[in-house]
């Protein structure tokens, strides 16, 4: 999905639909799972508020499991996320 000629759109619509059907089946652990992989494209392609607000309440939604690897996954993105939105860059860097 990040190799030129790959279609970006059909991986977000795939991740989408992994959210939805997560969801539906209250698989709390799979749904963050997607969730945080298509928040993490949104971001690599520019929309990091979108995918700040889409993630947060899915990884608000846990509370306890902090020290699994998915959980620690969703928290250092939306870190990532909010550390380039205070800095209105890409990168999350000052310039």
């Amino acid at each position: 999905m990040r190799e030129p000629g790959r279609d970006g759109d059909l991986a977000a619509e795939s991740f989408g639909k992994s959210v939805e059907t997560a969801g539906a089946q209250a698989a709390k652990w799979w749904e963050l799972r997607a969730a945080t992989q298509l928040a993490r494209l949104w971001a690599e392609r520019g929309a990091g508020e979108k995918a700040h607000g889409f993630l947060t309440p899915v990884r608000d939604w846990f509370t306890e499991g902090f020290e699994t690897a998915d959980v620690r996954e969703a928290e250092a993105l939306l870190s990532e996320l909010e550390r380039a939105t205070l800095y209105d860059t890409p990168s999350g860097r000052r310039e």
